[in-house]
């Protein structure tokens, strides 16, 4: 089983993995309660989420749930085998002390639980489990990134391993694999843990949504500006809140009020219905969401990208329904169109930059470097790609593939999100366009749920087997 904690959702699953690259997937998917996200405990809302465990294990384990409960009242005891390895992904940044151990430390994301802050959020949400008495262990603490590029090194075609996995979609983050004697903080650490030293790697948890916190580098608007001073956490995760979905809406928004107080654009304002190609007057109704702090939502500039419509028919009618700006001009719905895809393309360059790191970091773009890390190879294991896989134009050797899993509604639903990322790409000096066309990008669907599904399996088995040792 697996649990992803990502962002304004709760996802609850349950994998079968076939052995093929496929698998099969059963999951529920909730709405985080706002209240709950700045509750006043954090035993308040790890309640909400054991609570939703429970229910799916009702509605879709109802055999397993009610054997365990039988079981539990007659003998007393819970045998082994009947207990769930749930893999909790947790999508924010900790101190990993364990493969089921890590202690919080700061909420991103619009969360901000103070008394959650320096607890380990494993034993925080056991204690929930288990005071609704349900067979489910915690056996695993992974980032959502860290799952995703499992579950692309799982589900990818060909041989070729994968080297990153990326989400951009509420937040951004990437996590890949890197050569164990790069890792000088492990491997000069004398008080580190044990760690596996046999394959001569690590995988490494970036956090790049904190890049450049002090913004030596990333572009600065006022919009930006006013967006990160009006956030929970002033000052941090500068990198996510240029590039995400929770943010992107509320950039727009921000630039669509400053052009509004500015008397010398036009926008929305029509002297007459005259000016207006509908000839009626365009008027913003006082419970918009243009007036209101993320009013608007990121999916307002996916519908933007993908509107090719007779005058922009589909922004129109979504400014309308859904933001309360009636009878926009064909011209008004361009210039929201053009700013949103301005926002849309600096973020999907941003996420370029991330990507671009990585790979010539790793030195994977040397095709003489021997020793690169990368996940395994996957031997015997070619089935055919499909469209969720893109590689750059002209035929590359397998073997020269740089294999990226990615996640998130931003690269899954916004309209040439990738192509502006790939643009980018070339765009890189050391990479180029042929760097660009070896870097095969691949959707891991549900990579954060099937991920740490994958890892909790794993590390149920090592703990057991540490058992009977």
């Amino acid at each position: 089983m697996a649990v992803d904690l990502g962002g304004t959702n709760f996802r609850v699953c349950s994998i079968q993995l076939h052995g093929n690259t496929t698998f099969s997937l059963t999951q529920s998917k909730v709405a985080i309660p706002r209240e709950l996200m700045v509750a006043k405990t954090s035993k308040e809302l790890f309640s909400f989420l054991a609570k939703q465990i429970e229910i799916f294990l009702k509605t879709h384990h109802e055999d397993h749930y009610f054997s365990h409960i039988k079981r539990r009242q007659t003998q007393g005891e819970v045998k082994e085998e009947e207990v769930f390895n749930l893999g909790f992904t947790f999508s924010f940044p900790v101190h990993q002390v364990g493969i089921n151990k890590g202690l919080l430390m700061r909420w991103t994301k619009g969360f901000d639980i103070a008394d959650a802050v320096g607890k380990d959020v494993c034993a925080l949400l056991q204690a929930e489990i288990d005071a609704l008495h349900l067979p489910v262990r915690v056996a695993a603490l992974v980032n959502d990134t860290v799952g995703t590029l499992m579950a692309r090194s799982y589900t990818s075609p060909g041989k070729t391993g994968t080297l990153l996995g990326a989400i951009f979609g509420t937040g951004t983050n990437g996590a890949y694999v890197e050569k164990l004697d790069k890792v000088t903080k492990l491997t000069n650490n004398k008080d580190a843990g044990d760690y596996d030293k046999s394959t001569g790697e690590m995988i490494v948890n970036t956090e790049w949504g904190s890049f450049d916190n002090s913004l030596r580098t990333l572009p600065n608007t006022p919009y930006d500006i006013e967006l990160d001073a009006k956030s929970v956490n002033p000052g941090i995760q500068m990198f996510e809140k240029r590039i995400s979905g929770m943010f992107l809406g509320e950039i727009l928004r921000l630039a669509l009020v400053s052009l509004l107080k500015d008397p010398s654009f036009p926008l929305f304002r029509d002297e007459n219905s005259a000016q207006n190609d509908i000839h009626s007057t365009t008027q913003i109704h006082e419970g918009s969401g243009l007036w209101k702090q993320w009013g608007i939502d990121t999916s307002l500039l996916s519908i933007c990208a993908g509107d090719s419509s007779p005058g922009y028919r589909m922004t129109r009618q979504t400014l309308d329904k859904d933001y309360g700006i009636s009878a926009v001009s064909s011209e008004d719905a361009e210039a929201v169109r053009e700013i949103a895809a301005a926002i849309g393309k600096r973020a999907a360059r941003l996420a370029a930059v991330a990507i671009a790191a990585i790979v010539i970091e790793t030195g994977r773009l040397d095709t003489s470097s021997s020793g690169t890390a990368t996940t395994e190879k996957k031997a015997g294991v070619e089935p055919p790609r499909g469209n969720v896989d893109s590689v750059g134009k002209g035929d590359v050797p397998e073997e020269d593939v740089i294999d990226i899993g990615v996640d998130g509604s931003l690269v899954e639903f916004y309209p040439g999100f990738e192509d502006h990322v790939r643009e980018a790409l070339r765009d890189v000096e050391e990479i180029g366009e042929a760097g660009e066309k070896r870097i095969r990008i691949g959707i891991a669907k549900d990579g954060s749920g099937v991920g740490a599904a994958l890892i909790a399996l794993v590390a149920g088995r090592v703990a057991l087997e540490a058992e009977y040792d």
